[in-house]
């Protein structure tokens, strides 16, 4: 029996690869170039399985495409915000994801950021590579004491929860969390967290605002003008969720006229493209969309592809089905 043909858009893990290959007729993106549209649209037609990563935007125009082969998209990463849920539901595709594997990790660069921003680290590194450091005085960088604050939480599933772990034990913060559902006491308990029903009501009781909710349409510029100007005027934002989630072009005002102490993104709207205004604050913190970027993250997440591939083709219902 033919082994099913299986796309994958971008470089993973060698070891992931491997298996791949043992176990499907696998096609591997040598050249580590995200897919076009029209690539996109060639492949539906060709490959009983395409793996796709956020990097590739798999709209509603990407699936124009009459009687697709594929019949699965098993995706390389927990959000699937870059698929057109909506027309896949119209080709009758299941698309899986994968969870939990990388919950760790992210929030490890989560309190990176945080850390990053609140004691100016960017700054610093800035200034000494430029070989401006005139040397320690009492008031030079000064930043802000993270130990003891308060942090809301936007997002309390596997992430943000991770995220609670850290904050509370590590650092003796304070948790508090907006969920679009309620979070058991039990649950909260575990973080000493006290849940609020409204984001508006989150906003205005932190130092720190930590964002781990799905992006896609529903939550786009979630984080907008209205909401910025709920934050203390000293208290910083982290997002390593969605770039979609924030307003950009909020946030550079807010930065530029330190309406917020500051900011640290991993995400951003339309990355690998960069707002050039972003570029000009100061007071803001960026990286390259590291959240998962460990091996043993990366790998985790390949093989949790693999396992929902098996599943699906010998018959059983992926456990990461998402649709």
């Amino acid at each position: 029996m033919a082994k099913p043909k299986v796309l994958v858009t971008r470089r993973w893990p060698a070891a992931v690869e491997a298996q791949l290959s043992e176990k499907f007729d696998a096609v591997l993106n040598t050249n580590d170039v995200p897919l076009g549209e029209t690539e996109i649209q060639d492949a539906l037609k060709t490959y009983d399985a395409v793996l796709p990563t956020v990097t590739d935007k798999v709209s509603a125009r990407a699936l124009d495409v009459t009687k697709p082969q594929t019949k699965i998209l098993a995706n390389y990463g927990v959000g699937f915000s870059h698929i057109d849920m909506g027309r896949v539901a119209d080709h009758g595709m299941t698309v899986t994801n994968t969870p939990d594997v990388l919950s760790e990790c992210t929030a490890d660069i989560a309190m990176t950021l945080l850390l990053m921003v609140a004691r100016r680290a960017s700054e610093g590194e800035r200034e000494l590579r430029a070989g401006n450091w005139s040397g320690w005085r009492p008031t030079h960088l000064v930043g802000t004491k993270v130990s003891g604050k308060t942090i809301g939480i936007v997002g309390f599933g596997r992430i943000g929860q991770e995220m609670a772990r850290r904050a509370h034990h590590g650092f003796g913060m304070n948790v508090v969390v907006y969920n679009r559902s309620r979070v058991p006491e039990g649950v909260l308990a575990q973080y000493g967290a006290t849940q609020v029903d409204t984001l508006d009501e989150l906003m205005p009781l932190c130092d720190f605002v930590s964002l781990h909710c799905p992006g896609g349409t529903a939550n786009r510029h979630l984080i907008n003008t209205r909401r910025l100007n709920l934050m203390k005027p000293d208290a910083f934002l982290i997002n390593t969720a969605r770039g979609e989630v924030i307003d950009e072009l909020a946030l550079t005002r807010a930065l530029w006229f330190e309406t917020i102490g500051g900011a640290a993104l991993d995400v951003f709207d339309g990355e690998p493209n960069i707002n050039p205004e972003l570029l000009d604050c100061d007071n803001l913190v960026m990286l390259p969309h590291l959240g998962s970027a460990t091996r043993e993250a990366r790998e985790a997440m390949g093989f949790r592809v693999l396992d929902n591939l098996s599943d699906f083709f010998e018959g059983r219902t992926p456990r990461d089905r998402v649709n």
